[in-house]
């Protein structure tokens, strides 16, 4: 019987023939095809024109539970601090209820490639499911306005077994294999919202 770590989890999975592209730097980005006028406009209007600064490429500022008809339940990830709260305050889904995720964040400094979404969910310690959300690819944001990525609609689990006290672990990685963010969080399933 083999034994999987938390990372072994929230391990991409692997898409047979795909290939990750060589990474290149936001000054190779620009210079590539530097006498195409209309790339080269396109390539601005994507925040390629900017200056390769160091620092934290992906800020992630919130993870967010979306159920038409209500406030959105929101997850601030935007610092050390905020993720250490969001793992000791559970939140309630109601069982059966269609929600969507969807993250909101920012790109800095260079091209991020493949941007991934993985979570696991666990209860009592066993696995019940796995999420794996491809976010995209970006560039560096040209304003404050943040990226905001809708995931697909999901169903609540219902009925008595389904409720109950779920922990999660989840973080968003690139095709480079970095990790932006890592995190841990938990829920319960309830027969109501409160």
């Amino acid at each position: 019987m083999s034994t999987t770590t938390d990372q072994d989890e929230l391990a991409p999975s692997q898409t047979p023939g795909y290939k990750v592209g060589e990474k290149k730097t936001l000054e190779e980005y620009t210079s590539l095809d530097s006498t195409d006028e209309s790339l080269n406009r396109w390539k601005a209007s994507l925040g390629l024109a900017g200056s390769n600064k160091p620092g934290k490429q992906v800020i992630i500022l919130h993870l967010a539970l979306e159920v038409a008809g209500r406030p959105d339940v929101i997850l601030d990830l935007s610092s050390k601090e905020a993720l250490e709260k969001v793992k000791d305050k559970p939140f309630i889904i109601k069982e059966g209820v269609e929600y969507q995720m969807k993250v909101k964040f920012r790109i800095q400094h260079e091209v991020v490639c493949g941007l991934k979404y993985i979570q696991v969910v666990k209860r009592r310690g066993i696995k019940v499911d796995k999420t794996e959300e491809m976010i995209g690819s970006y560039g560096p944001n040209v304003n404050e306005d943040a990226y905001e990525k809708k995931f697909m609609i999901e169903e609540a689990p219902s009925g008595l077994l389904a409720r109950g006290h779920y922990e999660a672990k989840s973080k968003f990685i690139d095709d480079d294999g970095f990790t932006h963010c890592e995190w841990n969080w938990s829920f319960d399933i309830k027969k109501d919202w409160d």
